[in-house]
């Protein structure tokens, strides 16, 4: 009898373990069902406040987990072997992703706070019509730099880090599109050029800007800024942002031949198993107070219009941060350029990397 009961009781343990170890493995790899909710998203790119608040309002438990490139994004829903309610993707991927039908349309009628979107931010070339994706934080690429290790110099144009006093001062962000897109700005050609010569043509010019370079580095540029480490960096806004707050001696300029205008929305793809959770979540995302509290964690630019009113000026009237029309007009979303291009670029960006070494 005792060792009937002790093997009812191994079989017990062993059924209990089963089960949380099946639902860890269903937490790592994303699965959700209707009381749970799993985003997936950049890394420090939501205010963990407002996520608890959204738990607590809804009763719905976030499971959430971080990417940190579009490309590793992308193959992870495309293997499909993972669930997510809700991915925050840039715009040329959100492209992507609709060509190869990894989303789910979006039921406008279900997100009634979509009306505090600025108008200017909605019905864009990479979704028309937002039939997919809902507009989550917006913002450029530009140079910060410390003025007070570079003797008074400022920037105003891309052409100004080819300067001979900047040798071993200038950072760079690790990514292709940024880099080989400041390349064809410094000469006026479009950072979404598919002309061969124009491409070969940025490459070599960023070839002439190897010495002023220090680094390629990815998050880490932000703590070596700030840490004035160098003085000159290639970064996006946000990130500006961010740094900037660390250290108040950084500026952050656009430059005057224009760039990047980029965005990130808020996507349902097509995998997510709570599609009502999903809709909440991106509405809750859009009430004006959870947007603003979200835009000043973050330090990237709101494209909620309602938000935008109850950010403090010195962030709302910021033009760095907050470009005029005349600026804006002057930026560029980046194009779907197709596997065959965007791997061109890749093997573009990896010959100047290796050609500093």
């Amino acid at each position: 009898m005792k060792q009937l009961v002790r093997l009812f009781a191994g079989v017990f343990i062993i059924a209990i373990g089963l089960m949380y170890f099946t639902s860890y493995l269903n937490s790592s790899n994303g699965y959700s069902g209707g009381d749970t909710l799993t985003i997936y998203n950049w890394g420090d790119y939501i205010d963990p406040d407002v996520l608890a608040e959204f738990e607590e309002e809804t009763g719905l438990k976030v499971i959430y987990q971080t990417f940190d490139s579009n490309e590793a994004m992308m193959t992870k829903i495309e293997q499909g072997g993972t669930t997510f309610d809700v991915s925050i993707p840039s715009e040329y991927a959100i492209s992507k992703m609709k060509d190869e039908d990894l989303l789910l349309p979006i039921d406008h009628s279900l997100i009634p706070n979509l009306g505090n979107i600025d108008p200017r931010f909605m019905n864009l070339s990479f979704d028309p019509d937002n039939k997919y994706s809902i507009p989550y934080f917006w913002g450029t690429v530009g140079i910060i730099y410390n003025s007070e290790l570079l003797g008074g110099k400022t920037f105003s144009s891309w052409n100004d880090l080819w300067s001979d006093d900047l040798r071993n001062q200038i950072m760079l962000v690790d990514g292709a599109r940024e880099v080989m897109g400041f390349g064809l700005n410094s000469l006026n050609y479009s950072l979404n050029d598919t002309n061969e010569d124009h491409l070969q043509e940025a490459k070599r010019k960023l070839s002439n800007l190897t010495p002023n370079i220090k680094a390629i580095v990815g998050d880490e540029i932000k703590l070596l800024l700030a840490g004035e480490e160098a003085a000159v960096g290639i970064v996006w806004s946000g990130d500006a942002s961010e740094i900037m707050g660390e250290n108040d001696k950084l500026d952050y300029v656009i430059p005057e031949e224009g760039s990047n205008l980029w965005f990130d929305n808020m996507v349902i793809p097509k995998t997510a198993r709570n599609l009502e959770g999903a809709h909440k979540f991106i509405n809750f995302m859009l009430d004006p107070e959870i947007a603003a509290r979200n835009a000043e964690y973050v330090g990237y630019s709101t494209p909620n219009a309602e938000a935008l009113k109850l950010l403090p000026e010195e962030i709302s009237q910021d033009e760095r941060f907050y470009p005029d029309p005349e600026m804006t007009d002057k930026l560029e979303v980046y194009q779907n350029l197709g596997k065959r291009m965007l791997s061109h670029y890749n093997e573009l960006f990896l010959e100047f990397k290796m050609h500093r070494k």
